[in-house]
């Protein structure tokens, strides 16, 4: 044993086995209940590199004074595709003040393992850097352009001295291109997909996008993979395949072919093999005191190997002291798949990310596209889960770094070009059932380029897998980007920052967008109704003194009760009037109540003062016995709680 300081002090280890194992007196404990958490999803490149105040803050209202002369968009576009922007894991520390003052209680961070330093093939065309980190060379190392392990250490440490849970993306099923197959004597990187047998492997990429000559194993720490243990070409799946489209298969079969074609897939079949992922996220369990970890294409591995995974790790986890560590699996395909995964894979797999139908009609919903009925009636399709049991195990977002089930594929709000639009989103996000996600930039308003530059902007709008590029701004605003392969500036080329800008950042604290937010997490911070309550949708009052369902674009109010407490929620989601909007309450438990205290009003934050925070809203009797309250000229795009105690 050794201390965490002995230990990134020293190389990364070449195996896990073996590896020094860090001394502690204590770890982090976990949360009691995830559903009282508010994570935040970034990617360690797009985020901070803690220089911003060597920047101006972003004048949104003259984007232009923001971007050089000769300024080109598709050299804008195309820095924001294939480079690393510069962000850092100190430069995240150096944003905890700005996280904690939002609300925000939990990170996820982006995969920080080592990337090949030179992606792409010696020969072949230039491939973009692999910034995103799903793309591992080294799972026992931290790339160095986004730090050390020193680094990831500092942060963690940090972050929990704020009250801040860490969370980890890592990758279980597949790793970067670090090997070449063997076609009739021929180095290829993808050949056709195959059932089997294997095609037979070939060589070992060296760290400049080079071959290490046949049968020659890595020893350099760019060469290969690390660690040793995974260069077994045993350990791979060897299946072929074009990187790219995932392949039939059913979701129980184990050798379904999109859980065999490349992404350089591991063969998890022996025991060996998948204990060894096993050992590796538990090494960094250890060292950094993580207090969760996200999956990354957990639908891409089987099932059997999912519930392994999940319970060793959970296993472990509890023998440092936390008792509720957070696994969360992505599984795409949808909310069935997701529901599958959940009751196969059990109790030790926490939750899903909610990627699926649910998430897309939240956002139809928010945008006046989708009658709210539409979305509160996918929380019963599970009729075996309670509402505390789908509060629990689902993490919901508006946004992620993909929106791969979004179409067009952009943030929430870009289509529009409404920055105040985020907030009807959060509204929603934050008030039903789940553990709420934000994703990055969400509480700025990120929304791109104005509508008149669309024009001129590569694959806007598209949904494929080139499709994300326009939702991974770095909010830091770097002048330029790194070179490609490389890690000195690229002074040819601007940095891919918020709406189509560069040298000007977006940590903006007096924003009202932020502000908004900010409120909202605040509010929910305070009233543990909005995190464990049950969820009602309520109808609304009619001219003809009906309460009916709410439709598409119409003011939507929800319950949430708590023994005996009820907070009733409401999102104006029309962007061009005020709302007036009469909606039940629970006539047994306001039966005597006079009052509906207002907890939080986001008009406010622009000097609206009807019903301010603090006021009262009466609780009135209709003639069928029904109770019920009016909220009067709600502004548009805005959100209203109160509560009835």
């Amino acid at each position: 044993m050794a201390t965490v300081e002995e230990i990134v002090g020293q190389p990364a280890p070449r195996r896990v086995q073996g590896a020094p194992w860090p001394e502690r007196q204590g770890y982090h404990p976990s949360p009691s209940d995830w559903r009282d958490e508010v994570i935040y999803f970034l990617l360690p490149d797009r985020f901070s590199d803690g220089r911003e105040g060597e920047r101006p803050l972003l004048d949104r209202s003259d984007l232009w004074a923001a971007r050089p002369q000769g300024w080109r968009w598709d050299r804008w576009a195309r820095s924001g595709r294939e480079r690393y922007q510069g962000g850092t894991l100190s430069g995240v520390a150096s944003r905890l003040e700005y996280l904690d003052d939002l609300g925000v209680t939990a990170l996820w961070i982006g995969p920080v393992w080592k990337q090949r330093p030179v992606a792409g093939v010696e020969g072949g065309p230039a491939e973009p850097d692999d910034y995103h980190g799903y793309a591992v060379q080294d799972f026992m190392e931290v790339d160095p352009r986004l730090g050390t392990r020193a680094d990831l250490v500092a942060l963690v440490r940090q972050a929990h001295r704020r009250g801040i849970r860490v969370i980890l993306d890592v990758l279980l099923n597949h790793s970067g291109e670090n090997w070449d197959y063997d076609l009739d004597g021929q180095d290829v990187v993808r050949p056709p997909y195959r059932a089997g047998p294997p095609y037979d492997f070939g060589v070992w990429r060296d760290g400049k996008g080079g071959r290490l000559p046949r049968g020659i194993v890595p020893t350099g720490p760019d060469h290969g993979v690390w660690p040793e243990e995974l260069q077994s070409p045993e350990s791979y799946t060897r299946a072929g395949g074009d990187g790219g489209s995932f392949g039939p298969g059913g979701d129980e079969d184990p050798d379904a072919p999109y859980r065999r074609a490349d992404w350089f897939s591991r063969d998890l079949d022996m025991g060996t093999r998948l204990q060894t992922m096993i050992e590796i996220y538990s090494y960094w369990i250890a060292l950094a005191d993580l207090d969760g970890l996200r999956v990354d294409t957990l639908k891409h591995v089987p099932l059997e190997h999912a519930r392994a995974f999940c319970g060793a790790i959970r296993e472990y986890a509890e023998r440092l002291g936390k008792k509720n560590f957070l696994i969360v699996g992505e599984v795409g395909g949808g909310d069935t798949i997701q529901e599958k995964y959940l009751k196969l894979v059990g109790q030790d797999l926490s939750a899903v990310l909610e990627t699926g139908e649910t998430r897309a009609t939240l956002r139809a919903v928010a945008e006046g596209r989708a009658a709210p009925e539409e979305l509160f009636g996918r929380f019963t399709l599970p009729l075996d889960l309670s509402h505390r049991a789908l509060g629990s195990r689902y993490v919901s977002m508006l946004d992620d770094h993909d929106n791969l089930a979004i179409a067009p594929q952009l943030r929430f709000g870009m289509a529009e070009s409404s920055p105040e639009r985020t907030v009807v989103g959060a509204g929603l996000l934050l008030f039903l059932l789940g553990i709420p996600c934000l994703y990055y930039g969400m509480e700025q308003g990120l929304t791109g380029p104005e509508p008149e530059e669309r024009g001129w902007l590569p694959g806007w709008g598209v949904r494929d897998l080139a499709g994300d590029i326009y939702l991974r701004e770095a909010m830091f605003g770097p002048e330029h980007p790194r070179e490609l392969g490389g890690h000195a500036p690229d002074p040819s080329t601007p940095g891919f920052g918020p709406f189509g800008t560069s040298g000007h950042h977006v940590f903006d604290q007096d924003n009202e967008v932020y502000q908004r937010v900010r409120m909202l997490l605040r509010a929910r911070a305070a009233h543990p109704v909005l995190s464990a309550g049950r969820q009602y949708l309520r109808a609304l009052g009619r001219a003809d003194g009906s309460f009916t369902a709410p439709a598409a674009g119409e003011v939507v109010g929800w319950s949430r009760i708590l023994a005996g407490d009820e907070a009733l929620c409401v999102v104006n989601p029309s962007a061009a009037e005020s709302r007036t909007a009469r909606l039940h309450v629970d006539a047994g438990l306001n039966a005597t109540a006079t009052a509906f205290t207002v907890v939080v009003n986001t008009a406010e934050v622009g000097g609206v003062t009807k019903h301010p925070v603090g006021s009262t809203v009466p609780v009135l009797p209709s003639p069928d016995g029904a109770r019920y309250v009016e909220i009067q000229d709600l502004p548009p795009l805005s959100v209203l709680v109160a509560v009835n105690r």
